[in-house]
């Protein structure tokens, strides 16, 4: 009978935590309007730990050929002690997507019409590799709703300033092609043994639209993304220790956003936020902590 008891519990535990890590496919679909030519229908979530909206919301923006799925450890981590907002970028996800430019932007003035449709003031925005110059641009166009950012696996600035070496990146990806390439190259930034996130990835790959993707490509190598002006809102960066974050890169940053929080995980790849969140919620948590944003 002991045995029993003790194996129930341990399948209650599982079924609880199994629950818990579904909670942002559970929760339900929004959708805002961002004006324009065409209009574009905005899809997001909102999980809600204070109704009155007391602090700043925690915004979550993912990266190239991704959608809010990625962030389902971190919706479960963080459930009921912060709003958070899951957004899907325009021509992400559940999204519209119709063949236009993909510019930081579109994806900027997307957020805000996700936050002004969930009645979101004031934003601590997170974002993910594309996402990182995405909330950059956020806080540009909107610095008074942005009281924080949180900087995961993504540049401050361009991996190169020659204009053809850029060009020569971008056109790498052909509509025709993409389905082959895109896969290839992201596959190459997830440890070989994490073949469920590869396959995970992978799927996200296929469902994303070509001419988004390759559009959302030539957007980073646009050169008025990258000006430096400093970020004087309290910063984060949460890096995987790569070949591409060299010591110029961090003395550069460091200067760019004084009083910077600057972590760097071993053993980890570009999505290490999904591949070992118990090592990465912590360092967010830390952070909001400190800025006293949990509630």
């Amino acid at each position: 009978m002991r045995c029993l008891a003790l194996f129930a519990l341990l399948l209650i535990s599982f079924s609880f935590t199994r629950a818990d890590t579904d909670i942002l496919q559970k929760s339900p679909s929004h959708f805002a309007t961002l004006k324009g030519t065409p209009d574009l229908k905005i899809h997001y979530k909102l999980l809600a730990a204070d109704q009155n909206r007391t602090k700043p919301t925690l915004v979550f923006i993912h990266g190239w050929c991704c959608d809010l799925s990625v962030w389902h450890n971190q919706a479960a981590a963080f459930n009921g002690q912060i709003n958070m907002l899951f957004i899907d970028l325009p021509g992400y996800g559940q999204s519209d997507h119709p063949r236009t430019d993909y510019t930081m932007d579109l994806f900027a003035k997307g957020i805000n019409a996700a936050m002004e449709d969930a009645k979101v003031s004031e934003a601590i925005l997170i974002g993910h590799s594309m996402g990182v110059p995405v909330v950059r641009q956020f806080y540009r166009l909107y610095p008074a709703k942005t009281k924080a950012l949180i900087l995961v696996d993504g540049a401050l600035r361009p991996f190169t300033k020659d204009p053809a070496e850029a060009e020569k990146w971008v056109s790498r990806f052909q509509e025709d092609t993409f389905k082959e390439t895109a896969p290839k190259m992201l596959a190459g930034m997830i440890p070989a043994e994490n073949t469920a996130l590869r396959e995970h990835i992978q799927k996200l790959v296929e469902n994303t639209i070509p001419q988004v993707a390759i559009s959302s490509q030539r957007a980073m190598i646009d050169e008025s993304i990258w000006k430096e002006d400093a970020v004087e809102v309290p910063t984060q960066a949460i890096m995987a220790q790569s070949r591409f974050w060299t010591e110029d890169y961090k003395d550069f940053v460091k200067k760019l956003v004084p009083n910077l929080d600057y972590r760097e995980f071993e053993g980890v790849g570009h999505f290490l936020f999904m591949e070992k969140p118990d090592e990465i919620n912590p360092a967010i948590s830390e952070f909001l902590k400190k800025q006293k944003f949990l509630l």
